[in-house]
């Protein structure tokens, strides 16, 4: 069995759970190949001293992978995600961090967990990505034109609000006049629009959601849309530029720029370990605090 492993490195909190890792996956002959600046860092880190394998792009990662493994939080999963692309290789996270819907695998039970990696006791679900392109062309947003939790526009060095003219399959929806729009797929409907008041959609709903920022029109509420919705978004405003994020990456764009937002035609496909459901994370992180059922 070969699997990728990619990490971000928290000194108080990561420490114990790379050696844990490292460790399940030696006594069970594992062949592990490592980011290659994450190897470094725990070379650094004297975290490891064996010789490993190394990948630095997504060219790399085809069906001779089990999966890919990423240890930190939900924005590392997310950064994972990257390297995965359309490989099919499923990504599965562990949990380094406070919050996870995306690193599912927690600290205190990874042997037992990862044991059902080994047997291969375990499934996959699908996630949908965003695609975005730009015009004029964004070369920030050439070769990572996609995202897996959010495309979000915003304003950039002003406190000045931001005019969103937004148009769904090229039939004119609304002009937002707020901070600025998310359009979040439902594996994103856990984080930033969910803040904004954004419904939570469980991550098989073929929809997305456009969740206005701090609007100025009061009406203007989250809206959920079907998943093969394109959509054009037009941001003006007093500065000669606005934010686009794709997750956690963030250009500038030039004001009166147009944005088509659609789905990509591959997923990702996430592992899912038997127990660790998205509704137990519900339960136990978002809604009502521990499950107390035996």
């Amino acid at each position: 069995m070969k699997i990728a492993i990619y990490g971000q490195y928290y000194q108080n909190s990561t420490e114990p759970i790379i050696k844990d890792i490292f460790s399940f996956f030696a006594s069970n002959n594992v062949e592990l190949v490592i980011e290659e600046n994450f190897l470094e860092m725990l070379y650094e880190k004297q975290l490891i001293k064996k010789d490993y394998k190394t990948f630095s792009s997504s060219t790399i990662l085809d069906n001779s992978f089990e999966m890919l493994i990423s240890i930190g939080g939900d924005g590392t999963v997310l950064r994972s995600a990257a390297f995965v692309r359309n490989s099919g290789v499923p990504l599965l996270g562990i949990n380094a961090g406070r919050l996870g819907f995306l690193a599912k695998v927690q600290k205190e039970n990874i042997d037992s967990l990862l044991q059902f990696v080994i047997d291969q006791n375990y499934t996959t679900s699908e996630r949908t990505l965003l695609g975005l392109t730009s015009e004029p062309k964004n070369d920030a947003f050439e070769e990572l034109n996609f995202a897996m939790n959010e495309v979000t526009v915003s304003r950039k060095d002003t406190t000045s609000m931001i005019t969103v003219e937004t148009y769904l399959n090229n039939e004119y929806l609304n002009s937002y006049w707020a901070d600025g729009l998310i359009i979040s797929t439902p594996t994103g409907s856990t984080g930033y629009s969910l803040s904004c008041g954004g419904p939570i959609l469980t991550p098989d709903v073929k929809s997305l959601v456009i969740t206005p920022i701090a609007p100025h029109n009061l009406t203007a509420r989250p809206l959920v849309i079907p998943d093969d919705t394109e959509i054009t978004l037009r941001v003006t405003g007093r500065e000669d530029q606005y934010l686009v994020s794709l997750d956690s990456r963030i250009s500038s764009v030039k004001n009166e720029s147009i944005l088509k937002i659609k789905k990509t035609d591959y997923k990702i496909k996430m592992v899912e370990i038997p127990g660790e459901t998205f509704l137990k994370t519900l339960r136990n992180k978002l809604l009502w605090g521990e499950d107390k059922r035996n």
